[in-house]
């Protein structure tokens, strides 16, 4: 097949040996099967700012930062250096996240390094050794939704510790092999901390997956994982290993404000008679 143009300086640095096929063509990338020595592999060729699909991606970027202040100066201001330093920082968010989130436990492929708006990574097969389906196209039973189910919360759990929010989770972003649910496409991962939209991204990622899920266990619908998970998180309560219910009660009940103001005048009161024991001790003194 024809060299993809961004993927000919691979192959002319030796990165890259073959284009097999094209895998497929995304809103902010299309994916090629390509051969690297005796691995086949895929690469994923960013599509360029004007080119991509990808909704708010302002949004997304919201909170991340840059190492050299000039290039944080610039991206702000949205200099022409700016917009490409943006892009370098769009494509470098997918691969630090994925080297991130391989380490903290979640299953996503294997990175090896992106090069001028290409990213190889492995390519995920299934037990035949052919493209793992993604999960929109899977079926399962009820069993397997439920178990397929908590290993991707757990997945989102573990991500959220390492302080960071997919963004854009659905069952299309999940592949499946023989050993479960693998997590793709983090190019938009925010920051949990940093980025004001954190939690409701957090609440669309697990309610797509939850939603999806249900459609073989609807025992699933009235979950509330996300905002489960997202208490603890903020009570720094949230830990890798944390096992979920799926149950929160939120606590809707108006504040009593005037038992509140009690307990106010309770305590300046208490404090201004300590006050006075502690002049009068002077005065004695």
């Amino acid at each position: 097949m024809k060299i993809p143009k961004r993927i000919q300086p691979l192959i002319d640095d030796g990165l890259v040996d073959e284009v097999l096929r094209p895998l497929m063509s995304g809103k902010e990338a299309s994916v090629y099967v390509v051969r690297c020595g005796d691995e086949i592999r895929c690469a994923k060729v960013y599509k360029e700012a004007a080119q991509r699909s990808f909704k708010q991606a302002v949004q997304y970027q919201e909170g991340r930062k840059v190492r050299n202040s000039r290039r944080q100066r610039a991206m702000e201001k949205g200099s022409k250096f700016g917009r490409a330093q943006q892009e370098e920082a769009w494509h470098n968010a997918e691969v630090d996240a994925l080297y991130r989130l391989a380490r903290a436990g979640v299953r996503v492929p294997t990175p090896y390094g992106c090069f001028e708006g290409v990213l190889l990574m492995e390519l995920i097969t299934d037990e035949d050794g052919n493209v793992a389906p993604r999960l929109n196209d899977v079926s399962m039973s009820e069993e397997q939704a439920l178990e397929d189910h908590a290993m991707v919360i757990h997945y989102i759990v573990r991500m959220l510790c390492e302080g960071l929010v997919h963004g854009d989770l659905s069952e299309f972003n999940v592949l499946v092999d023989e050993n479960g649910p693998v997590i793709i496409d983090l190019p938009q991962a925010v920051d949990a901390a940093a980025n004001n939209h954190a939690q409701s991204m957090l609440t669309r990622d697990v309610n797509n997956m939850t939603r999806y899920y249900a459609q073989f266990a609807p025992q699933l619908e009235n979950t509330h994982y996300a905002e489960e998970m997202w208490a603890l998180y903020e009570s720094g309560n949230l830990t890798p290993d944390t096992t979920l219910s799926g149950e929160f009660n939120d606590d809707t009940a108006p504040a009593d404000v005037d038992a509140l103001m009690q307990e106010i005048k309770a305590v300046l009161a208490e404090e201004e008679k300590r006050q006075a024991r502690l002049r009068e001790a002077s005065e004695e003194d």
